[in-house]
């Protein structure tokens, strides 16, 4: 009977608030936001062509980042057999945004959104001129997490994204800009990171400059001692070296205890560390602090499978339908190959 309780009671709260994820890209949004994407170009020292992307964000004005101008000293902008000289430029190094100035762009501006307000597991769009193709390029993706940062919530995603690409545009499923494409992790599984637009509003205020190279570290390229958490967490995971993932964990739900992700990754670090009653009691407190935490949910599905807890499956299985029906699948498949294996066992 208390476990009856228990799963009624989470179905509850899990369900309490929570509306499906629109799935579906409004087309004629994002075609607009195709066309504010530019390309940035200059010459290194060397005599080659550097080049990065932007994305006009008022008129005359393109939103990009600070490291693509690290060793040209005359940059333009361009689009097609089109360029348009660049009068100005305001950096925030630390956080790698440019607001560049420009002459006469005909390009309409980007609706600017925001992160803040999404789910995991929503859909998203990075667009931008990756491997220096002359035509911008979409890669579609969904919204793995965001990262509370210097006032603002730092994106991960999976919409891919190469060389070419930093300063392009990550759009949410409206059209609307979230996040300027940055950096990612090494590897084949890596992590694809964006920045939020709301660091604009600061960006605006800094000095305008016209000397170029522009130099200075980013945060993202400190000392791994002194990244934030949730790219330190990064290697350890894709590398799957649970002990020492274990480890930052632990010292990011110290330093952040109402952190959502770093319960979350505590939970996995502990689960693959056989700490499974200590892993779920992560994985409830993070979906405490977000019932929008889906991955949160999913783990404890899944671990209550495991368990034969068939209430809690189901309640579980009906909040994911509920939220995304791609992850509602990929649960699915999940316990039913538990169940499986179980009974292998």
């Amino acid at each position: 009977m208390r476990n009856i309780k228990i799963t009624l009671s989470l179905a509850a709260f899990l369900l309490t608030g929570l509306t499906p994820i629109a799935q579906a890209f409004d087309k004629e949004k994002l075609l607009g936001s195709f066309f504010s994407i530019v390309m940035i170009r200059g010459y290194n020292p060397d005599g080659s062509l550097a080049y990065g992307s932007g994305v006009v964000v008022a008129p005359n004005k393109v939103l990009t980042n600070c490291h693509i101008f690290r060793q040209t000293k005359e940059p333009w902008i361009s689009r097609g057999e089109d360029s348009y000289t660049i009068a100005s430029i305001q950096a925030d190094r630390y956080h790698d945004l440019c607001l560049i100035t420009a002459d006469n762009i005909p390009f309409p501006p980007a609706v600017i959104g925001s992160v803040n307000n999404m789910r995991k597991g929503e859909e998203i769009v990075a667009i931008g001129h990756s491997s220096a193709s002359p035509a911008p390029i979409t890669s579609f993706g969904a919204l793995k997490s965001s990262y509370p940062y210097e006032g603002a919530n730092v994106i991960r995603s999976s919409a891919r994204f190469a060389m070419g690409a930093s300063g392009s545009g990550l759009f949410d499923g409206q059209g609307r800009l979230i996040g300027i494409n940055t950096f990612k992790t090494p590897g084949r599984n890596a992590y694809f990171y964006a920045l939020p637009v709301e660091w604009l509003a600061t960006l605006e205020k800094m000095p305008a400059e016209t000397k170029y190279p522009i130099d200075g570290k980013t945060f993202w390229e400190e000392e791994d001692v002194n990244k934030p958490y949730f790219m330190q967490i990064a290697e350890p995971e894709i590398q799957e070296e649970w002990s020492r993932l274990l480890g930052i964990a632990q010292k990011w739900t110290k330093k952040e205890p109402n952190n959502t992700e770093a319960w979350y990754e505590l939970g996995v670090a502990q689960e693959h560390s056989n700490q499974k009653a200590d892993a779920e009691k992560s994985y409830r407190h993070a979906l405490m602090l977000s019932q929008g935490n889906i991955d949160a949910m999913f783990r404890l599905g899944v671990m209550a499978a495991e368990q034969g807890n068939i209430n809690e499956v189901q309640a579980i299985k009906l909040a994911i339908s509920n939220i995304d029906t791609d992850m509602a699948e990929e649960f699915n498949t999940a316990i039913t190959c538990d169940e499986k294996c179980q009974k292998r066992r």
